[in-house]
């Protein structure tokens, strides 16, 4: 095997924070939100998007309700100028959404930013260049002042370049990029210098980024480089702090929530965490997190699955069937427990009231979901997940007696296709199992007639194919057809349990009986279907005497 050695790795250092706060804060409004699914999701594509693809998913943004979009890196990239210029051309903007753009602190790009964003009315120039002790030592080979200072003059530049266009309202940003694998008092200065050649103000505030490039702690330890940051940089009630976390330990929404809790006001991210390596944060998964927990996320989710399909057709990326919210298989259960406690909740749950069904952190309809999805049925499936989908797609209400019966010849089903079960095929298995079968025992035709509270019935039954005509009298029309057919077979058959409902209304509307036999000591069910309750009710004992027959069959056999 090759070499699979974990000491060549170094634990992350933690931050001598004893009294940080964050973990006994609670979110309770959602974070400004700033998507970079045009720019970072872009970048990390096998195949970018072209311009008809962009404004799509652009204008699927806006819809969404985000007022901050990162639209590209204009100086760096012509098909990033091109389509800036149009969504000013074509007047796609609106008025109170800014389009962001990136820029790395050189003069000859700034100068191509601010000239790709004329007409503009709201724009965020976000300035970076890497801080890290890693980039300062063996990719550029500064000091620290070597790197402050592109960070000064870049920040210089842009107030030079916003004078000449006085008509846009500018927002600066500033990312220390790789601010994780910085050192913290150096991050600080490193932001205080910027902002003292910009000198925000409470009612005009930059936005300072701090950058998770790469994933390289827990989540906590993140916050906690948030808390302290928040704690020591200089005119913080001028600071919009962002956070930007990627995915590479698989925590980049964790640790968006807890900077979060940790003082962060804004966060980037992208829809469905689609980035570079193993993604950006998952803005879809942060907010409907936010919604979970009754908290307004400030954007309009309900399509989901219009949502999804469109950042898939732009994209060309898949979304996971597990992935949180929006997979096609989230809102799914196939272990029979789970689907009884599911059918349980569902059963009783009122609309209107608090959510509280088990195993469903949310109302798949908050989302446009169906309950279709929510039930389906394979080999782990019990009773409860079988009764909903015939209840759900068919209008059957299997009381719990035959929903055990029929959970088992599902359950053998499922065993020997060795797949997941349709609504259609358990609905042919339901009838094949209890409704089709007409041997040895075949009703006719019977008349019913009723006097001082007995019930006299003759009823016409072929048995074995030949007519046979049985005539009894009872305390109801189910007990005169028992006792007849007692007088007629050499069995003893007594009702056990028995029910019966309409299925569908109006013309249309059949009915169905359930009932389970005592034949010879045996429990046996059968289910009848008809026009009429009678003849689904007599029906039903036949479906149980056949099913009776039969199985004495195998058993001699």
């Amino acid at each position: 095997m090759t070499a699979f050695d974990h000491s060549k790795y170094q634990p992350f250092p933690p931050i001598k924070l004893s009294d940080r706060q964050w973990p006994d804060r609670v979110i309770e409004v959602a974070p400004h939100w700033c998507s970079v699914d045009l720019r970072d999701g872009n970048q990390a594509l096998m195949e970018p998007m072209s311009v008809a693809q962009k404004k799509r998913l652009f204008l699927l943004l806006v819809e969404i309700g985000f007022k901050e979009i990162e639209v590209g890196f204009p100086a760096a990239s012509k098909p990033d100028f091109d389509f800036l210029r149009l969504l000013v051309d074509e007047q796609l903007i609106p008025d109170d959404v800014s389009v962001q753009v990136l820029t790395q602190a050189r003069e000859p790009l700034i100068a191509k930013t601010f000239e790709s964003l004329v007409g503009v009315k709201r724009a965020i120039v976000h300035l970076y260049n890497s801080t890290s002790t890693i980039q300062r030592e063996q990719v550029f080979g500064l000091d620290t002042d070597g790197v402050k200072a592109i960070a000064v003059k870049g920040a210089q530049w842009l107030n030079q370049y916003a004078a000449q266009y006085p008509d846009t309202h500018w927002t600066f940003e500033y990312s220390p990029e790789s601010f994780t694998g910085t050192e913290l008092e150096y991050a600080v200065e490193v932001v205080d210098a910027v902002t003292e050649v910009w000198q925000p103000t409470a009612s005009n505030p930059v936005i300072i980024n701090l950058p998770a490039t790469v994933e390289m702690s827990t989540p906590n330890v993140y916050a906690d480089q948030i808390e302290w940051f928040c704690r020591h940089v200089a005119r913080r009630e001028a600071l919009q702090i962002s956070v930007h976390t990627h995915n590479d330990r698989g925590c980049g929404v964790a640790a968006s929530e807890l900077a979060v809790m940790a003082g962060a006001d804004r966060v980037e991210g992208t829809l469905f965490g689609n980035g570079e390596r193993t993604g950006n944060m998952d803005i879809i998964t942060m907010a409907m997190n936010l919604y979970s927990q009754g908290v307004d996320p400030q954007l309009q989710l309900g399509e989901m699955d219009r949502i999804s399909r469109t950042f898939k057709e732009c994209t060309q990326l898949p979304i996971h069937p597990r992935h949180p919210y929006v997979g096609e298989l989230v809102f799914t259960a196939f272990s029979g427990s789970h689907q009884d406690a599911i059918n349980k909740c569902l059963s009783g749950y009122e609309p209107g009231n608090a959510w509280q069904v088990a195993y469903l952190p949310i109302d798949p309809a908050d989302l446009g979901r169906s309950y279709q999805e929510v039930i389906r049925i394979n080999s782990q499936s019990g009773k409860g997940g079988v009764a909903y989908v015939l209840d759900r797609d068919y209008g059957l209400q299997l009381p719990r007696w035959m929903q055990i019966d029929f959970s088992q010849k599902v359950q053998q089903q499922a065993e020997q296709e060795a797949t997941e079960l349709s609504p259609e095929s358990i609905w042919s298995l339901f009838r094949q199992t209890y409704v089709s079968r007409k041997l040895p025992y075949h009703l006719e035709g019977y008349q019913v007639t009723r006097r001082d509270k007995q019930d006299s019935l003759v009823a016409e039954v072929r048995v074995a194919g030949e007519p046979v005509c049985m005539a009894a009298e009872g305390g109801g029309v189910v007990d005169a057809f028992v006792q007849a057919l007692q007088t007629q077979s050499e069995h003893q058959i007594g009702v056990v349990e028995y029910s019966e409902h309409a299925i569908g209304q109006g013309e249309d509307a059949k009915a169905i009986a359930y009932v389970l036999l005592n034949v010879d000591g045996e429990r046996v069910c059968g289910v009848g279907i008809s026009e009429d309750i009678v003849n689904a009710s007599l029906s039903a004992i036949l479906s149980a005497l056949n099913r009776s027959a039969v199985a004495a069959q195998a058993q001699a056999a």
